[in-house]
């Protein structure tokens, strides 16, 4: 399986109406790949901006659905609504579970990493070392390389709030379980986005 993360910036109050025609788009006809999950953000740039994950059986189909999307007048069925729009295409850490949709939590934080040059493949020695202690304090919805662009991971936590978030971070950290060995060594940029499942997100 591979997977696609599509950032949207959506014109200003345009969410709302935007939601039912991608929900349209995501979820009937073929080719559109398996949606995982959809999120609006809530900090950072203050613009309408939703982050939606899905997975596609293999490189061909996810090269099917990036074409017609690229070539689209209307990409992602609210082509009306949007400012920009980023694709990205990952591989998750082979070491994981296939990713299991249903109701993890209120809250998500989408982590990304650029990694330094050769960073990649100690990351993931360090992760999948670490990963089954880490995810007893939470689960982890997944962890993926990117495939596209910069060297880079991006990894996705639920939680039940944002308060609960904190405070497993905090754990994690003071019993030495995170960060995972050869993680922040092998970290050149890093960035945090804190995003809220919509109505029709499997993964809520």
């Amino acid at each position: 399986m591979l997977y696609e993360l599509a950032k949207l910036a959506l014109k200003l109050y345009t969410v709302p109406k935007a939601l039912p025609a991608l929900e349209s788009y995501t979820t009937t006809g073929s080719g559109h790949g398996r949606l995982l999950g959809c999120w609006e953000t809530e900090h950072g740039v203050i613009v309408g901006r939703l982050l939606l994950l899905r997975e596609f059986d293999d490189a061909a189909a996810l090269a099917d659905e990036r074409q017609r999307v690229l070539t689209s007048s209307d990409p992602f069925g609210i082509g009306e609504h949007l400012e920009a729009f980023e694709v990205e295409s990952y591989a998750q850490f082979p070491f994981l579970p296939p990713i299991r949709t249903g109701r993890y939590g209120d809250v998500y934080e989408f982590r990304t990493y650029r990694l330094k040059v050769g960073g990649l493949v100690p990351t993931m020695a360090g992760w999948e070392a670490a990963i089954p202690e880490r995810t007893q304090l939470a689960p982890l919805t997944t962890a993926m390389y990117g495939l596209d662009g910069a060297p880079r991971i991006t990894h996705i936590w639920p939680f039940p709030s944002l308060d609960e978030r904190l405070a497993i971070r905090r754990t994690s950290y003071e019993r030495g379980i995170w960060p995972p060995a050869n993680g922040p060594e092998n970290i050149a940029h890093a960035t945090s986005a804190i995003a809220f499942p919509v109505g029709f997100s499997p993964l809520s």
